[in-house]
């Protein structure tokens, strides 16, 4: 079968009639990529089975199309001209993308100067208006919220509970992919804590077993992990830099019910995991991405996961070219050679 997207590869489990027209981009089904050899650096000989969930291959690079389709199909089911969010970036360019496909306006709110490179240009690309605030993303979603009761916009962010309808599938992918069983560990980045609410959506929802969740926070944007609001947060993963989570209280649930940990990780350890999955297993992403593996690590370390003989899925949020930038400025120079085959062969030498 000719895959459709994923309203329409798990329409059964999703509240949409059979007749709703759908606006898709034929997101999901990313592959779950076995990573044999960062299992054994992170747990020599211990037996882990580590899968890699790469949502990076996204229609827009990204998990959030996941819930988007479902968030801007609803709104085209309820006459929307507009829609409207605040993001730090994935959530702009998956609202710009299917808002163009179902022929919408689209408003994005952003932090000025808190935005990597490759998703402003994707919501300029889409057409979306881009609008830099003078505040953080928190400041942004207050704003979305209030226009939306003010106004005939409809709200897109992940307080939208279309959006959780949507991303709870990737859990579906997951267990079907591993062959009918849930993984016994589910672990993620946590920044405005929407997605890691829908995966626990959708593992109860399909009834193929629980694992528990892993929640992985930057520490200079935790407030989860802190007990607390953020009022500035900082990190060099913008993906998570947001000190007060619109979905807190059903992640804290989540992990409650999944006996789960939500853990903080400095950035080094965020940008060595990030290092770890490109050149150990070939797999780029943005740095938030990396924050699911740096927990990991951190827990195995801590010998709070005992991984012997587990089965770990980490969520891969969001494709390299997301952030540029950033592998620039972690790369090491190009070698500049002459153009003789002897000089080559000098440099192979060494």
């Amino acid at each position: 079968m000719t895959w459709q997207g994923v309203i329409s590869a798990y329409r059964s489990y999703l509240p949409f009639e059979n007749d709703t027209p759908i606006v898709t981009l034929n997101e999901g089904n990313t592959p779950l990529i076995p990573a044999p050899r960062l299992a054994e650096a992170l747990a020599p000989g211990r037996g882990l089975q580590l899968f890699l969930k790469y949502e990076g291959l996204n229609p827009t690079g990204s998990f959030k199309d996941r819930g988007m389709t479902a968030a801007i199909t609803q709104a085209v089911r309820e006459g929307a001209q507009t829609v409207i969010c605040a993001s730090t970036g994935n959530t702009a360019a998956s609202a710009a993308a299917y808002a163009a496909r179902a022929g919408l306006r689209c408003l994005v709110l952003v932090p000025e100067g808190k935005i990597a490179l490759g998703k402003l240009a994707a919501c300029l690309a889409y057409g979306a208006e881009v609008i830099s605030i003078e505040g953080s993303f928190d400041d942004g979603l207050r704003l979305v919220r209030e226009i939306s009761e003010r106004q005939p916009i409809v709200l897109v962010n992940s307080v939208n509970p279309w959006r959780l309808e949507g991303q709870k599938t990737g859990a579906f992918e997951i267990v079907d992919q591993l062959g009918g069983v849930a993984p016994d560990w589910h672990c993620l980045p946590v920044g405005n804590a929407g997605n890691i609410s829908a995966y626990w959506m959708g593992y109860k929802q399909y009834g193929r077993g629980l694992p528990r969740l892993l929640g992985g926070q930057a520490a200079g944007a935790a407030p989860i992990v802190l007990g607390r609001v953020v009022e500035k947060p900082e990190t060099l993963a913008t993906a998570i830099r947001i000190g007060n989570p619109a979905r807190w209280r059903q992640a804290a649930e989540a992990l409650d019910e999944s006996g789960g940990i939500i853990t903080a990780v400095s950035d080094d350890d965020i940008l060595a995991a990030w290092h770890m999955l490109a050149k150990r297993e070939g797999v780029w992403v943005e740095p938030a991405s990396a924050t699911g593996l740096a927990a990991l690590k951190q827990q195995i370390e801590r010998g709070e996961i005992d991984p012997s003989g587990q089965t770990a899925v980490i969520v891969l949020t969001g494709h390299g070219l997301k952030d540029p930038s950033t592998a620039v400025e972690q790369a090491s120079s190009p070698v500049t050679l002459a153009a003789r085959i002897e000089a080559l062969e000098e440099y192979l030498s060494k």
